[in-house]
């Protein structure tokens, strides 16, 4: 497999390290129910089948983390964000 760095061009999976699902949100811990929340937060993962957003860090180049879009069926990468521009995305609520 090969991922698109937007920095340092396309590269070989062996220069990555993947982290997780890019997906899942921090529970609040200061909400009813947090201890719920965080239990199924560390624990309790899909496995899906298809278009996935994954956390990778190009570790062995810019150390950049990113947001890719990867098919898990056929490991072809659809998109790759830099995971800082989807964080502030997020905060402001165009995502």
């Amino acid at each position: 497999m090969r991922i698109p760095c937007p920095y340092c061009g396309v590269r070989g999976l062996d220069e990555f390290a993947y982290l997780g699902d890019a997906t899942l949100i921090r529970p609040d811990p200061a909400a009813p129910g947090a201890e719920a929340a965080f239990h199924d937060y560390v624990y309790l993962r899909d496995n899906p089948a298809g278009l996935h957003r994954e956390l990778w860090q190009h570790a062995s180049g810019c150390q950049s983390w990113l947001v890719v879009t990867r098919d898990t069926r056929t490991h072809a990468i659809g998109r790759v964000e830099v995971a800082r521009d989807v964080a502030a995305a997020r905060g402001s609520g165009a995502e």
